[in-house]
C-alpha cells in the first residue's frame, strides 16, 4: 500500500507542472480531448498552453478548494486531468471536470481519480454534495457517472453545440451519504 495519499496501486494525482506543457499542447490538437474538456477551439500555440499552466499554478490559494490535478500512471505517464472547481464551502457543493486520453479510457482510471477526489472532498474538506454537468454528446461520461452511482438530477435543453447540432447538458449529482454507502 502506498504512503502517498494521492495515489493508489495504478495512478497518482499531482499538481500540474510547467514541464507538462508539451503534453497538454498535444492534447489540444486532438478532437476527442477538446470535446471532452469543453469544445473544439481554434489552434493555439504552446506558449498559450505554457501561460495557462503558469496562471493555473500561480493561482493556488489555500483558502480555495479549487484545484487542478494531473492524472498519471505510477511510471509517470500523463493520462488525463481532473479539476474540482466552483467549490462553495458555505453550501458544501462542488463540481469537477475530468478528461482521460482516448487510449486510456475504459480502463478504470477515471473512476479511480473520481473516487480519490470525492473521498478527499467529502471526508477531509466536509463537502456534502458534488454536481457534474455532462454534455449530451459525451455518452462515455454519462455511462461512467451512472455506473459510479451519480443520480440524474436534471437536463438543460440545447445548451451545447457540436458538429452542426444542439445537445442537452445532463446534470448529475451525488451526496456524501450516497458516496459513503457505495465506497465507505
Amino acid at each position: 500500500m502506498s504512503l502517498n495519499y494521492w495515489e493508489n496501486d495504478r495512478i497518482r494525482l499531482r499538481a500540474i507542472e510547467p514541464e507538462d506543457a508539451p503534453t497538454f499542447f498535444s492534447w489540444n490538437k486532438t478532437r476527442e480531448m477538446s470535446l471532452m474538456v469543453d469544445r473544439l477551439h481554434p489552434p493555439i500555440s504552446q506558449k498559450v498552453v505554457e501561460d495557462w499552466i503558469a496562471k493555473t499554478t500561480a493561482k493556488f490559494d489555500e483558502n480555495s478548494d479549487n484545484f487542478y490535478f494531473v492524472i498519471e500512471t505510477l511510471d509517470g505517464e500523463l493520462i488525463g486531468s481532473i479539476d474540482p472547481h466552483k467549490c462553495d464551502r458555505r453550501v458544501g457543493d462542488f463540481t469537477y471536470g475530468i478528461a482521460i486520453r482516448s487510449e486510456f479510457q475504459r480502463h478504470g482510471y477515471a473512476r479511480e481519480a473520481i473516487e480519490m477526489v470525492l473521498r478527499h472532498y467529502f471526508r477531509e474538506l466536509r463537502y456534502q454534495k458534488v454536481t457534474v454537468k455532462i454534455y449530451g454528446y459525451n455518452e462515455p461520461s454519462r455511462l461512467l457517472h451512472e455506473a459510479f452511482g451519480f443520480m440524474k438530477e436534471g437536463q438543460i435543453r440545447r445548451a451545447a453545440y457540436h458538429n452542426g447540432r444542439f445537445y442537452d447538458d445532463l446534470i448529475y449529482g451525488m451526496t456524501k451519504e450516497e458516496f459513503e454507502e457505495r465506497y465507505g
